[in-house]
């Protein structure tokens, strides 16, 4: 049976006004632990989204005092992405999975006869995956990224920041001198700078996820999209399990997920 948008959604809106600070964007992300908002003045009237990496690029920008007056009076209407990408309820997930990875993006604004209903991610796909019965998948290996972002524990998260922004990675990699991963810092351990002047002492070590959670690389996708569930990720740290504490092999994200569903002759596609 095909499975559709309405089947995996996410049902309602949550949403931030227009006039919002940067700052309250941040405390709304960070409440329902989400990666974007609605910028609408009401649900039924939507303008924008906003998401944390579009806040993230607002602290990067927060160089100086001066800059980060100017950022902070600077509203969700200022940063937000318009018009928003919106799909309609009974679209097929292949279908919806399609136009996520051709145009780059994590969500889409859920429609039914125009009217906005919920919203449809990443994170509700792998959620998909993980519901499946268990079929021949490929591996973590034949999809994972072997390129990503590494910086050393003492690395200032403005540098970090600056450097997530520039390469459009939403995470890094963080070890130490001998290239043994320590933790991650993705775009929501920075939310809590949202706003505000950050200190130059203060390096990733001290916002980093140190709760580390690692794949195999020939495991299964089904595999991966659980752990992603289960501990509620977006990319899981691929190693050599003969040797866990040697430099990453490479990273698997709810992206690359859903990358190989919308490619020709996976089982979303038959």
């Amino acid at each position: 049976m095909t499975k559709l948008v309405k089947d995996l959604m996410h049902t309602g809106l949550i949403t931030c006004p227009p006039n919002a600070s940067l700052g309250q964007a941040a405390a709304i992300l960070n409440r329902h632990h989400i990666h974007a908002l609605i910028v609408a003045e009401s649900a039924d009237s939507p303008l924008g989204i906003i998401s944390d990496f579009d806040l993230l690029a607002g602290e990067w920008l927060s160089v100086d005092n001066e800059s980060l007056e100017t950022m902070k009076k600077m509203t969700a209407r200022d940063l937000m992405t318009s018009p928003i990408e919106s799909i309609e309820a009974n679209t097929s997930v292949e279908e919806t999975a399609r136009r996520m990875t051709e145009k780059e993006i994590h969500r889409m604004m859920v429609t039914e006869k125009g009217k906005p209903v919920g919203v449809i991610s990443i994170s509700s796909l792998v959620a998909g995956i993980a519901a499946q019965e268990k079929v021949k998948r490929e591996k973590v290996g034949d999809v994972m990224s072997d390129t990503f972002l590494v910086c050393r524990d003492k690395t200032p998260i403005v540098s970090a920041a600056r450097t997530m922004t520039q390469a459009g990675w939403r995470s890094v990699i963080v070890v130490d001198a001998r290239g043994r991963a320590l933790g991650v810092v993705t775009g929501k351990d920075l939310m809590q700078f949202g706003g505000r002047n950050v200190e130059e002492n203060i390096t990733v070590s001290d916002v980093m996820n140190r709760d580390l959670i690692t794949i195999g690389i020939h495991a299964s996708l089904q595999e991966a999209a659980d752990l992603m569930i289960q501990n509620h990720r977006h990319r899981v740290i691929v190693v050599d399990v003969n040797d866990p504490e040697g430099f990453p092999l490479g990273v698997i994200s709810s992206f690359d997920i859903v990358a190989e569903m919308a490619r020709p002759g996976s089982v979303w596609q038959r």
